[in-house]
């Protein structure tokens, strides 16, 4: 597979000397992959991100997006890139939710009428249509995270970023959320790198996983199943194993052979086998 995101021991020093190295394993997001990069504040989940994005330029290492080098030439990238912030309302900057979907077509010189028509039809695939006159103010939570995503793929991308897209969510939101991601850029195969510390919702989402510590060190790669059947490995990165598969690891843990599932609806089959 084509490798659309690639970086290696990244370090970055801001304006006040904090300076954060992120090193250890490449990273790396293949055409179609839905990556994550799984670990606690501060260890430079955000940093990784804002370097895709041309938000920053390395001090050392290397970021290629596309083949360039997003801080340098991201403008020959930008059109293959929907980008969704962890504080949503700093990129929504429309009146009203059509207006705002509206706002990147128009700056890629489209017309009025077919920026209409295209923020027309992304509302309508994320069944969010109703909104599209409503003031983007008044808008929940979950509302303005779901215009946020309109705005990030109206542009048609070939990549999804997103910052913590699941912060401030309740649980029911969160998965409706997620299966709205995962429904769309599975139709149109879009490559997603997603940062998180929410170890519930992205064992059913990812299929990579990147461990990064406190210490800003990436030192594990590897598929949820792989990843969360070591609560070990987990509790030195500061989290915890999803709880269906602390479940499933308690009852190995007490003689009973079962397969570690990384889904709900694996869990469930694998139970309703037994029972049979």
């Amino acid at each position: 597979m084509d490798k659309i995101v690639e970086i290696n021991c990244l370090e970055h020093i801001y304006s006040d000397k904090t300076k954060v190295e992120i090193c250890g394993i490449e990273l790396a997001v293949n055409s179609g992959e839905k990556v994550a990069v799984l670990g606690p504040s501060g260890s430079g989940k955000t940093t990784i991100l804002k370097h895709i994005t041309g938000l920053l330029s390395p001090s050392n290492g290397t970021v290629r997006v596309f083949g360039v080098d997003p801080s340098k030439e991201y403008s020959k990238i930008r059109n293959k890139i929907g980008v969704i912030l962890q504080n949503v309302e700093e990129q929504l900057i429309g009146p009203t939710v059509l207006e705002d979907v509206m706002f990147s077509p128009l700056n890629y010189g489209y017309s009025r009428k077919e920026s209409g028509e295209m923020a027309e039809n992304i509302l309508s695939e994320l069944d969010i249509t109703h909104l599209k006159d409503k003031i983007i103010h008044y808008l929940s939570g979950g509302e303005k995270r779901k215009v946020a995503l309109a705005g990030a793929l109206v542009m048609n991308p070939e990549l999804l970023v997103l910052d913590e897209p699941f912060s401030g969510l309740d649980i029911k939101t969160e998965r409706s959320y997620v299966r709205i991601i995962n429904d769309i850029c599975r139709k149109k195969r879009i490559s997603v790198i997603i940062s998180t510390h929410n170890v519930e919702t992205i064992a059913d989402f990812a299929d990579t996983i990147y461990l990064i510590s406190s210490k800003n060190n990436i030192s594990r790669k590897g598929t949820p199943k792989e990843l969360f059947s070591s609560p070990e490995e987990l509790d030195s990165f500061n989290l915890e194993e999803p709880a269906v598969i602390k479940l499933f690891n308690r009852l190995k843990e007490n003689g009973i052979d079962v397969e570690i599932p990384t889904t709900l609806d694996e869990a469930l089959n694998s139970l309703l086998s037994r029972l049979r």
